[in-house]
């Protein structure tokens, strides 16, 4: 890695300039010519689309039972509080564990944890105590899956096609952000919560066939860390990211939004039930607007030759922007408007920040940089989440959303302040494109 910034005094990464394709419609799938990224990212479409579709009857369930904000920001805290305990070690883990081997486990987990939910559902004997529980362990599972997926995603497809893999895993997300909310408001509405929860259930199939039917021999897998013990390795891992100031500015950036910005599972239903008063197929709906906005920021991202930190912190303050419109608007169709766009500049920053670190790291300490990433990103939601939940509570919901997103400013401030300080840089041994 050299150390000093480069010409632009922002762009930290990019993907190399040997050479490339043409830019015809098929350059912005290039990744998917690798086989094994192939029928793992069609798994993925599947099996996200069912997690949506959960996450939306979750919360639906919970204001169902309660009609509480609070009770929604508590199911979020716990779902995600284990992420905030356990993520730094689950990327030590994913850095001496075969990878592939570990996202057959966790999958397999969490298409239990969907099975037996559904079942409590069906049976009607469903209790808000039931679901703090679920929502625990999904989140204790999610500890470890989330770092080793992203860190899987290089395994497969190599550095070359990396931030074009990233940008794919973002349109699958969002593609199953626009169906899974729909789908589950109609669904919830015309036969019931259960079916929906059943539907992830076996949603989880499609991934573990891909897995399964996975050519190993095709990976290019890190050797396992296996050194020293897990606490001196994480202190290893957080100290790298410590020390290298690009890294450390977009660390910063992810921890104010992931805390206060991504809130979806809680901000979504609070929008639909207490400022937009519509039903469960209208609250789907909303998700699936801030999905179209991501999916088509994915699209972009995918054709794009070179990821660079000015577009990730573009994206973030258009983010934070338009997260305040969505705090102050009080009309259906305007807060769609705001939320696709909400949804463009939220994918903007978190495909960046996920290229530029897992470009920025090394090989050998990747699922620990990616641990620390899933730990601001993920692990700090049960912070916000009982925020939104407890405020909105005491001074509304609209008031609070706008609070949230003046903090999500103050976090790409402040990151852009201490990336401009003049310190070394480190970047990746690659030309920019």
């Amino acid at each position: 890695m050299a150390d000093h910034a480069p010409s632009d005094g922002l762009a930290v990464a990019s993907t190399p300039t040997q050479p490339q394709p043409p830019h015809n419609l098929g350059h912005g799938f290039r990744a998917l010519h690798n086989p094994n990224y192939r029928n793992y990212w069609i798994g993925q479409v599947i099996s996200i689309t069912g997690s949506w579709m959960q996450t939306t009857a979750q919360a639906w369930l919970v204001l169902q039972i309660t009609g509480s904000a609070l009770s929604l920001g508590t199911v979020a805290a716990l779902q995600f509080l284990p992420v905030t305990l356990l993520a730094l070690y689950g990327g030590v883990i994913a850095d001496r564990l075969r990878k592939h081997h570990a996202l057959v486990f966790t999958q397999f987990a969490l298409m239990i944890q969907a099975f037996i939910f559904g079942l409590l559902v069906a049976l009607d004997v469903i209790q808000l105590w039931h679901i703090y529980l679920l929502a625990a362990a999904q989140g204790l599972v999610s500890a470890l899956d989330t770092p080793v997926r992203q860190a899987f995603v290089v395994e497969m497809v190599g550095r070359d096609d990396l931030p074009n893999a990233i940008a794919l895993n973002s349109m699958v997300f969002n593609t199953a952000r626009i169906l899974g909310p729909s789908m589950a408001g109609i669904i919830i509405d015309q036969i019931g919560i259960a079916p929906a929860l059943w539907l992830n259930a076996v949603s989880f199939l499609a991934v573990l066939i891909a897995l399964l039917r996975m050519n190993t021999a095709l990976l290019h897998a890190a050797r396992p860390a296996t050194n020293g013990s897990a606490t001196k390795r994480l202190i290893e891992g957080v100290s790298y990211a410590w020390h290298t100031p690009a890294i450390l500015s977009i660390l910063i950036c992810v921890g104010a939004i992931g805390t206060f910005g991504f809130n979806y599972s809680v901000m979504l239903p609070l929008l639909a039930r207490f400022i937009l008063k519509t039903d469960a197929t209208g609250f789907g709906t909303l998700g699936s607007f801030v999905g179209i906005g991501s999916l088509l920021a994915a699209l972009v991202t995918a054709y794009l030759t070179q990821i660079t930190m000015r577009r990730l912190l573009l994206g973030a303050g258009a983010f934070s922007l338009c997260f305040a419109l969505v705090a102050l608007s009080q009309v259906y169709f305007v807060t769609a408007i705001f939320l696709v766009g909400m949804g463009f500049a939220g994918v903007t920053f978190a495909a960046s920040s996920n290229t530029l670190l897992q470009l920025l790291a090394p090989d050998e300490m990747r699922g620990r940089i990616m641990s620390l990433h899933v730990l601001l990103f993920m692990g700090t939601t049960p912070i916000g989440g009982f925020f939104i939940g407890a405020l909105s509570d005491v001074v509304g919901v609209s008031i609070t959303l706008l609070i949230c997103a003046a903090l999500c400013l103050a976090g790409t401030l402040a990151a852009i302040f201490y990336y401009r300080q003049p310190h070394p840089v480190p970047q990746t041994d690659t030309t920019p494109a």
